[in-house]
C-alpha cells in the first residue's frame, strides 16, 4: 500500500506527516485490497484547514472524503470516518449474504407459504 501525503500553499513538519501516515495506514484493515493512498492538506480562503483522502483499491473502487475545519488533525479523523463509512459499506455490498445461494429452495420456502 502506498501512502502519499501532499501539503499545498502550506508544509507540515516531518511528525505531522508521520501521524497521519499512521492514522491513515489503518484504512488496509477494512478492504485488502487497497493499493494507494492519498491524502491531501491546504488552507482555505477563511483560515481554516482542509484535509481529503482519496482511498484506490485494485477493484477499481476509489473512496473520497473531504472535511475542513481549524484543527488539521479533526478534520484527519473526520474525512477517515467518513471513508471508513464509504469502504463498510461496499464490504457489505461484496458480502451480502441475504440471498440464498441455492436458488430452488428459496422457490420451495415461496410454494409453501
Amino acid at each position: 500500500m502506498q501512502i502519499q501525503i501532499q501539503a499545498r500553499k502550506c508544509s507540515l513538519s516531518d511528525a505531522h506527516k508521520a501521524r497521519i501516515e499512521e492514522k491513515v495506514a489503518k484504512l488496509g484493515r477494512f478492504i485488502e485490497r487497497v493499493s494507494a493512498i492519498d491524502v491531501v492538506v491546504e488552507p482555505e480562503k477563511n483560515d481554516a484547514m482542509r484535509v481529503e483522502i482519496i482511498v484506490s483499491t485494485e477493484l477499481k473502487k476509489i473512496f473520497r472524503a473531504d472535511y475542513s475545519s481549524d484543527d488539521v488533525f479533526g478534520c484527519l479523523d473526520q474525512a477517515i470516518d467518513k471513508v471508513e463509512q464509504q469502504m463498510r459499506k461496499f464490504k457489505e455490498k461484496l458480502t451480502d449474504h441475504s440471498v440464498p445461494k441455492d436458488k430452488s429452495s428459496a422457490v420451495e420456502t415461496i410454494d409453501a407459504q
